[in-house]
């Protein structure tokens, strides 16, 4: 089943990354950049800053927890415990493999880290900001860019990236539970001082 199931992601994985054209070489090399990613960051604070104000510590310290732990999760933990070629390394696939301008990656690509960031950041944020921005959901078309670049590149596998979903939706559950409990905790000092006056 797992060994049928691996065949699939490879199967698959071959497929879009054979989608390519010289044009889109240069898009999605950009779009893999993680200072690509700066202008959609330095938004998402703003945004915090508009619309939490003198309380905007409390969701940037969610924020940063969902990310320093999907970011962890993927790096440190997962990739050298399953310790799973990327398709540029993998031997079986040599010649098959499509990559850009001498892009490999490191060694190993279980999880996407790329994808565990920005998925986790897209979901911290939709549960922050849906009602109060409706263009919010155009993070997760943003996160799905930036994972479909490393499939793109032939660093990833579509695995990789799913995977890396799963590992940003758990940490942006985790950084979002954090940021509830410190309103909670902020709307409870903030009763105290009115009552104290």
């Amino acid at each position: 089943m797992i060994q049928k199931l691996i065949e699939l992601d490879r199967e698959i994985f071959l497929y879009l990354n054979g989608l390519h054209h010289p044009w889109l070489d240069e898009v999605m090399y950009y779009a893999t950049d993680k200072l690509a990613s700066l202008p959609v960051y330095l938004l998402l604070l703003y945004l915090i800053l508009r619309h939490f104000r003198n309380d905007s510590w409390a969701p940037l310290i969610g924020i940063v927890i969902a990310i320093v732990i999907a970011d962890q999760l993927a790096s440190t933990v997962m990739k050298p415990l399953f310790q799973r070629l990327r398709p540029s390394h993998e031997p079986e696939l040599a010649g098959a493999v499509y990559t850009v301008k001498g892009y490999l990656g490191r060694k190993y690509g279980f999880v996407s880290s790329h994808a565990a960031n920005t998925f986790a950041a897209a979901l911290f944020f939709w549960w922050l900001l849906k009602d109060k921005s409706k263009w919010i959901w155009l993070l997760f078309l943003w996160a799905g860019i930036v994972s479909y670049s490393r499939i793109y590149l032939g660093v990833h596998y579509p695995g990789d990236i799913l995977g890396g979903f799963v590992v940003g939706w758990l940490a942006a559950w985790v950084g979002f539970r954090i940021f509830n409990w410190l309103l909670a905790i902020l709307d409870r000092k903030k009763h105290l001082t009115r009552k104290l006056h």
